[in-house]
């Protein structure tokens, strides 16, 4: 099963605190949980986010799409990173989100990637979908 751990800021003064220590050391925390993971055969893909003033929210409604440069949201609504993680179950994916080097402030999300099994299977664009994936995988 496939899960996404996202990682929030719900404390901005603490994660600000958090930050306040030395760069090198808090890399190399991060280098070590990312490491210990890969070296466990669970990472699939991971990164950090830069910061909400340079991305856009594209909100749908009656008319057109509206877009909105960043900073936008509240707080708990924005998330900084995340890992996709390969695992045998919940439980795994969550031990693996206890372990993250996180300071006080900080939160992860913990959420199952749904695939094509998840849906009906004589539908044609979950058919495709798997097409895709394959396709994808064929080429490495």
């Amino acid at each position: 099963m496939k899960y996404m751990l996202i990682m929030r800021a719900v404390d901005q003064a603490k994660v600000e605190e958090y930050q306040q220590r030395p760069f090198e050391e808090i890399i190399a925390e991060m280098g070590a949980y990312n490491e210990a993971m890969i070296n466990a055969g669970v990472m699939v893909d991971g990164a950090g986010l830069s910061d909400a003033s340079e991305g856009a929210v594209v909100a749908f409604g009656d008319g057109d799409p509206v877009v909105t440069d960043g900073p936008y949201g509240e707080l708990r609504e924005l998330f900084n990173g995340f890992w996709m993680l390969e695992v045998s179950s919940k439980e795994e994916a969550i031990e693996w989100a206890r372990r993250a080097p996180l300071g006080e402030g900080s939160q992860i999300e913990v959420r199952r990637v749904t695939g094509p099994e998840d849906f009906p299977q004589d539908n044609e664009w979950i058919q495709k979908e798997q097409e895709w994936i394959a396709e994808g995988k064929a080429r490495g």
